[in-house]
């Protein structure tokens, strides 16, 4: 989507997904903050295992995801912890913008020159990089 105006009014998606908004509204919402909130479900669940909003019962799930209360672990580091509740703010207006995103404290550790020598204790939950060829993946995995 570019320029300033994003506004949506379909309701398609994966419901564990879809932003707050997305449920309480009739009309057109922004299509820019619900991708970000779902963006913050994905960084969730990478980091965690699992849904921050989760249930069986999708009148349950959306009644979660309205009100916006989540848990994150303590494993969690608090940078990945600060993004993510930077993300999944229920007030659209108030979640960061894609460029804010990049600009995260949480990234800053891929940016620094060196990090891939740095001790492995001192990661930020960031993915390792993979040095190997195409076909043998088994390197990559504990």
């Amino acid at each position: 989507i570019k320029g300033e105006d994003d506004a949506l009014s379909d309701k398609h998606g994966c419901p564990a997904y879809v932003s707050p908004e997305i449920l309480n509204t009739t009309g057109t919402y922004s299509g820019k903050s619900a991708d970000v909130w779902s963006l913050g479900v994905m960084l969730y669940t990478l980091l965690v295992g699992r849904y921050p909003f989760h249930d069986s019962d999708p009148s349950t799930l959306f009644s979660k995801i309205r009100r916006g209360q989540f848990c994150i672990p303590d494993y969690v580091s608090p940078k990945a912890r600060c993004l993510i509740r930077s993300l999944l703010r229920r007030e659209p207006s108030e979640r960061l913008t894609a460029p804010e995103i990049l600009l995260h404290p949480w990234f800053e550790a891929v940016l620094e020159p060196g990090y891939a020598d740095q001790d492995i204790g001192s990661s930020d939950q960031i993915v390792p990089e993979f040095h190997g060829d195409g076909d043998d993946m088994s390197s990559f995995f504990c």
